[in-house]
């Protein structure tokens, strides 16, 4: 594992990753339950934000860290816990949207907070906005839906990098493109959010 990686990975307190997946694959399990506790969060916010169900990513996130314990014994270092963990959840959340025939809104009282980082909700409730008193609700509706109209690999890196503030490099190495590549892809899913949204722009 590259110093990179480790300062990539989110900040926390007690042992590094190295350290804790070593101590796993020496047979700690408790070690594991550490690294649950730690980036828990983040992925059920990635599965969440993919899947706009939060039973669904309750489940996924359970099967997730399964699948990632039952696989560490075969984790060698070459990238940072955080980003090979990473690569299973989207791998696992895609698939899982793949297989699923419908699509369910997001409900209000279960939205966790982000969209009120997007520039359209933060127009929207700014004092000089024309729009600070347009209806709110309807707005996160909108979004939603328009976040599940783009591409999983569209919609990947908006969650990743808009939502969730993963650098351009990092998204790179969790879905295995070039930095351009991610760059490119995120261009044109803000242009399609852009668009979809555009009532709401001041």
């Amino acid at each position: 594992m590259s110093k990179g990686d480790d300062n990539r990975t989110p900040p926390a307190e007690g042992p590094p990753d190295a350290e804790l997946v070593r101590r796993v694959q020496q047979g700690d399990a408790g070690a594991y339950e550490d690294l649950v506790r730690r980036h828990h969060a983040r992925i059920y916010g990635l599965v969440y934000n993919m899947t706009s169900n939060r039973e669904d990513a309750e489940d996924l996130t359970q099967e997730i860290f399964l699948k990632a314990y039952r696989s560490l014994s075969r984790f060698q270092g070459r990238s940072s816990f955080y980003t090979w963990l990473y690569r299973i959840a989207l791998n696992m959340t895609i698939n899982y949207r793949k297989k699923r025939n419908r699509k369910q809104a997001l409900s209000l009282d279960e939205m966790v907070g982000e969209v009120k980082t997007d520039p359209a909700y933060t127009r929207l409730h700014a004092d000089e906005s024309p729009f600070r008193n347009a209806n709110i609700s309807e707005f996160q509706k909108k979004l939603n839906s328009a976040l599940q109209s783009l591409s999983d690999k569209h919609r990947t890196v908006v969650v990743l990098h808009d939502i969730q503030g993963l650098p351009h490099n990092e998204i790179a190495k969790i879905v295995g493109c070039s930095v351009g590549t991610v760059r490119s892809r995120l261009f044109y899913a803000r242009q399609i959010l852009q668009g979809k949204l555009a009532e709401f722009a001041p």
